[in-house]
């Protein structure tokens, strides 16, 4: 297998800079907004966050209030399940970085914002992305999962070549069938079984399938688990008076997936028993380890594919035909040229593909919210103020709207495929920030961006190319489902020859 930036040697340490310092020359300004009355402001804001007005007309309508992108603003839950929902909000490409700065902001406890699940739910322990880079076991955990995710690249392509033609299998005999095809399911459905398998076959070399957990089990016990997590914060598309007083108001007991979660714990206690040795090895306690595997597998790598997937089908539906042909001309020479063979060499010459997949994370990030709290008093700038930011504070950004910023990005509303292509485009990466950080810098010990960063790169490539060299052309359906767009295909037609 070809080497490639995509997969490199985990790093261990790094240094950041925000570009952010005092006394930049723009002036200073009281940050504007308030938090209401005590009680009330919350909930009211809650109401409208969720209901009323929707995510990101709330920030929108409070930038044109108060003609700032930096401005104060209470977050879900609140008032009930947290007793803090005040938050700062980062709403500009230039302040939005400060949110990476580990040497000015903690990330203590902020993974969910003002809002912190029980312990209950990962086994006692505050896992990774709960942590701070200077509590001891950040840096033990982080090169665990940095060095596990190096040592299985090799299986990362193959394993995904396998599993998602089985999808794409499946998808055409249920078309032929019943002239439909459900990618995506708001429970338990094709995309989440396949992207779980995918990740036990390529992480764990295992088939779940095959084990206790039974076809599908897997997916369904993470979904219910992922959703006892963050229900306080996300809404399912009830209405507003059955859904907020039942996910708003109080923390679902964790007892009730006590056996659902136990099931999960199980299974990687007995599937990823290599990595809690070497998580021994390193000084960790090995069920700690095991509850970290399996937050890192079912909440950061599983439902962020859930979502994402999706979503890179939406917008690659969207296209053109002109460019849904550049596509496929691209992705079939490059694998051609390769004997083929689909590989790291293949794929790092397809940048068209590389584009439309960081511009689908530009449009559309799969995690919306950054959190953190200034670590002590700070001067924040946005493109035309600066603002006095007191030690403890808590710092919120909302990335829809950062990373759409027209100050940066012509056309920021659009979704442009070739945004990213060439030594101009390229320059934006910085801006694209999914990863809790820029996407040319990476992950290491010492920061908190997304330790898989670069293989979520390489999944989401490895979708588009494996559509493109079965199809020459597909059509979908698209219905709202929790977290993410339902995607139906209606058609797919099969390229007359198939990579």
């Amino acid at each position: 297998m070809s080497e490639s930036p995509l997969l490199e040697d985990p790093p261990t340490s790094s240094s950041r800079s925000t570009g952010q310092e005092a006394g930049g020359g723009l002036p200073l300004r009281k940050i504007p907004g308030d938090y209401g009355l005590p009680f009330f402001g919350p909930l009211f804001d809650r109401l409208c966050f969720f209901y009323c007005q929707g995510q990101e007309k709330y920030f929108k309508s409070r930038i044109q209030k108060y003609q700032s992108t930096v401005l104060r603003a209470n977050m879900p839950p609140g008032p009930f399940i947290s007793s803090n929902s005040k938050v700062i909000s980062l709403l500009d490409s230039k302040s939005f970085p400060i949110l990476f700065d580990v040497s000015k902001v903690e990330k203590k406890d902020v993974f969910t914002g003002t809002y912190i699940p029980s312990t209950k739910l990962t086994g006692g322990y505050r896992v990774l992305a709960y942590l701070d880079p200077s509590e001891p076991n950040h840096s033990k955990l982080k090169q665990l999962l940095l060095s596990l995710i190096h040592s299985r690249r090799e299986f990362i392509i193959p394993e995904f070549r396998k599993s998602f033609g089985e999808l794409f299998d499946t998808l055409d005999s249920n078309i032929a069938a019943k002239g439909k095809a459900n990618f995506d399911a708001p429970t338990g459905g094709l995309n989440e079984k396949t992207c779980f398998n995918f990740l036990a076959r390529s992480l764990l070399s295992t088939n779940p399938d095959e084990t206790e957990l039974g076809s599908g089990g897997a997916a369904l016990r993470s979904l219910i688990w992922l959703f006892f997590t963050i229900h306080p914060i996300v809404s399912v598309g009830l209405p507003c008076f059955i859904e907020d007083p039942l996910f708003h108001i109080i923390r679902l007991p964790p007892c009730m997936i006590k056996c659902c979660y136990q099931k999960l714990y199980n299974f990687f206690y007995k599937h990823a028993s290599g990595f809690l040795d070497e998580g021994e090895k390193m000084g960790m306690k090995r069920d700690e380890v095991c509850h970290n595997i399996l937050f890192i597998v079912c909440f950061n790598a599983f439902s962020g594919m859930k979502v994402h997937f999706p979503n890179i089908i939406k917008w690659v539906s969207r296209l053109d035909a002109k460019v849904q042909k550049q596509l496929i001309d691209e992705i079939r020479s490059a694998v051609k040229s390769s004997d083929g063979n689909v590989t790291m060499k293949a794929i790092e010459e397809m940048p068209l593909v590389k584009s439309v997949i960081y511009e689908v994370m530009r449009i559309d990030p799969a995690v919306p919210y950054q959190y953190a709290k200034a670590k002590k008093d700070l001067v924040i700038e946005s493109h035309e103020s600066s603002f006095e930011v007191k030690q403890g504070e808590m710092l919120f950004g909302y990335q829809p709207i950062v990373t759409k910023d027209p100050k940066i990005f012509e056309r920021a509303e659009e979704f442009v495929a070739d945004r990213f292509v060439g030594a101009e485009g390229e320059k934006l990466l910085k801006y694209v920030v999914w990863s809790n950080g820029p996407e040319t810098e990476g992950p290491t010990v010492d920061n908190k961006q997304c330790a898989g960063k670069d293989l979520v790169v390489l999944f989401s490539r490895l979708l588009v190319v494996e559509l493109f060299l079965r199809y020459d052309s597909f059509k979908v359906e698209l219905g709202s489902s929790l977290l993410c767009p339902q995607v139906t295909f209606t058609s797919l037609k099969k390229a007359s020859s198939e990579g």
